[in-house]
């Protein structure tokens, strides 16, 4: 996987890898700490689940419906919006609707998905994996793929206060190591 798929195929990958760590997690671990810090894994899939929705409505898009709370059932949170984030892709006439945000532009929906949320979805995925004890591996094409891009975005990456300073990481690291590190995170992080 390269990043360049279809946004609905994308979306379908990452989104069920993701899924299948939310469905992996023990019920007793929702509340384990992350490598973000001051978040649990219950606010993994909470992040996920509310940011996306808030985004659609200030940017003239489609509306998600409601789903269960990601801080009661994060489990139902997470199958809910994954189906209807993928629902809303898979939908020929999404091609058509554009978002608009002061912060992006104009965008059409399915490439703003694929740009800002899936992509979020799939860093996230070793941050929830992490947390409760799961070894993940991402997609290292993806991994080399986001990292190409995010050295011309770092100073509007930094700024936002949602990513720490890069941490080093030793000559040769492997992709997902690298892009870890370049998000903020230690890939060495344990619970």
């Amino acid at each position: 996987m390269r990043g360049d798929e279809a946004p609905a195929e994308l979306h379908r990958v990452v989104a069920g890898r993701f899924g299948a760590v939310v469905d992996a997690v023990p019920a007793g671990d929702w509340d384990a700490p992350t490598p973000v810090d001051g978040w649990v894994a219950r606010d993994v899939v909470g992040h996920l689940t509310t940011w996306l929705p808030a985004l659609l409505r200030s940017a003239g898009g489609p509306q998600l419906a409601d789903g269960p709370s990601a801080g009661t059932d994060p489990v139902g949170a997470w199958r809910h919006q994954a189906a209807a984030v993928q629902d809303l892709l898979d939908d020929p006439s999404s091609e058509d609707v554009v978002l608009s945000s002061p912060n992006f532009g104009s965008v059409p929906l399915p490439r703003a998905i694929s740009q800002f949320y899936t992509g979020d979805v799939f860093m996230h995925t070793w941050d929830l994996a992490r947390a409760t004890g799961q070894d993940v591996e991402l997609d290292p094409e993806l991994c080399a793929a986001m990292l190409a891009g995010m050295p011309a975005m770092e100073e509007a990456m930094r700024s936002s206060g949602q990513f720490g300073p890069a941490v080093p990481v030793p000559d040769g690291a492997s992709a997902q190591d690298r892009l870890i590190g370049f998000i903020g995170r230690d890939p060495a992080w344990r619970p």
